[in-house]
């Protein structure tokens, strides 16, 4: 870890490792900050630059978020404001585990599917927000990264 979260300063960490430390990298794990991608790809154009679970769950968290409020405001003109609209009703809703979703929960959750063909971009991204919570909190580190890559793979 590195303190500071400018690429200016993982670009000056990596050139004072000297040119031996930077080719031996193979890895480097990012935490999805454009200007860390940028330099590490820069300092060590060799090196495969990967995303840890954590960082990986977080931007699944956000993507989801971002597209239930994009829906929101594209359907209804409202940032959150009524609660009677279903796709402010089902925020949290969205955001909870399958493994862990009540009766009334899968309920709400399946009449939103079946409301409008506008929620599909929804029930895709939650779909896929939940396949990485399922890979990431999977017991075994092997499972897991085979999840892991199937959710990848299908994004490609």
């Amino acid at each position: 870890m590195i303190p500071g979260r400018r690429a200016a300063v993982l670009s000056d960490w990596l050139s004072q490792r000297g040119q031996g430390f930077r080719h031996r990298a193979e890895v480097v794990t990012i935490d999805g900050l454009a200007g860390y991608a940028t330099a590490t790809t820069q300092a060590l154009p060799q090196a495969q630059a990967v995303m840890g679970p954590f960082h990986v769950g977080h931007l699944a968290t956000d993507t989801l978020t971002v597209c239930r409020q994009h829906l929101q405001q594209m359907t209804t003109g409202a940032a959150g404001a009524r609660k009677t609209i279903r796709c402010i009703r089902t925020g949290k809703t969205l955001l909870t585990r399958i493994d862990f979703l009540t009766d009334r929960q899968h309920r709400r959750l399946e009449q939103l599917w079946a409301t409008d063909e506008d929620y599909v971009a929804l029930e895709v991204t939650w779909s896929v927000y939940q396949q990485i919570n399922a890979a990431n909190q999977h017991p075994k580190k092997a499972e897991a990264n085979k999840l892991m890559r199937k959710v990848i793979s299908t994004l490609r």
